[in-house]
């Protein structure tokens, strides 16, 4: 039985979105069936978040006995039907992480399944690289990124305001679990919501670069978004589980 887990607070100190427009048919086959894509200008939008948290810790806990990690968890912009509303937020496929407590508690205590892996962080006031490499081999993500005064032109979203209105709507997640049909859902409430666009000089995705999930020509990095210092809190949800 999954234990009822408080409200969580913490600080992101470092939020990376690294986004890739999808044809919609190609990510539609990589949603349960009571999701459908978001789209934007015609196009999916799926991609990696790397975020580091700091002082993770139930809200009734004093500092300083939170909780620091490295996570990477791969997202997909989705919508549904619920009592007749369409809600809108990300369907997260996988979740990675640095810590063993995390992941051993994924899919029990947290929600959905947390795999466990190795980050390299070397970050500057402007410059970043992380590497992410899952235990399992399953999963590797590594980019190096500058902050940039804009979006690529290459970017569907016309401007830096659109692309942050998108991704400031995905604060609801459904992460995958051992149960094919069932997904565990999470609400992040930030205190503020502020994005700066990254330049992306370099990235690799065993996700995004396999082109057995996504053919030749079906995906396109997009643009990528960073946030830093800011305080959270998670909320969990319901499971969104067709059989309830």
């Amino acid at each position: 039985m999954k234990m009822t887990v408080p409200t969580m607070h913490g600080i992101i100190d470092r939020r990376m979105l690294l986004n890739f427009r999808v044809q919609p048919d190609v990510i539609r086959k990589l949603l349960p069936p009571y999701f459908r894509p978001k789209l934007i200008h015609g196009w999916a939008m799926a991609g990696v978040c790397l975020i580091r948290l700091k002082d993770v810790r139930p809200n009734c806990f004093p500092l300083p006995c939170g909780l620091t990690s490295e996570n990477a968890a791969h997202r997909i912009a989705v919508e549904w039907d619920e009592n007749g509303t369409t809600r809108e937020g990300v369907f997260i496929p996988r979740r990675d992480t640095s810590s063993a407590l995390q992941a051993l508690a994924g899919g029990r205590v947290f929600p959905g399944v947390h795999h466990i892996a190795d980050f390299e962080a070397v970050e500057g006031a402007d410059d970043f690289q992380l590497k992410m490499r899952s235990r399992d081999a399953s999963a590797y993500v590594e980019v190096h990124a500058h902050r940039a005064s804009k979006i690529p032109t290459t970017s569907i979203f016309g401007s830096l305001d659109e692309a942050s209105d998108f991704f400031a709507r995905g604060s609801i997640g459904y992460s995958a679990t051992n149960d094919p049909n069932c997904c565990d859902g999470l609400e992040l409430f930030t205190s503020r919501w502020s994005v700066e666009p990254l330049d992306i000089q370099f990235i690799e995705s065993s996700f995004f670069d396999d082109t057995h999930r996504f053919p030749h020509g079906t995906v396109h990095f997009d643009c990528a978004l960073l946030m830093r210092n800011i305080e959270h809190e998670w909320h969990v949800l319901p499971s969104m589980d067709p059989k309830l």
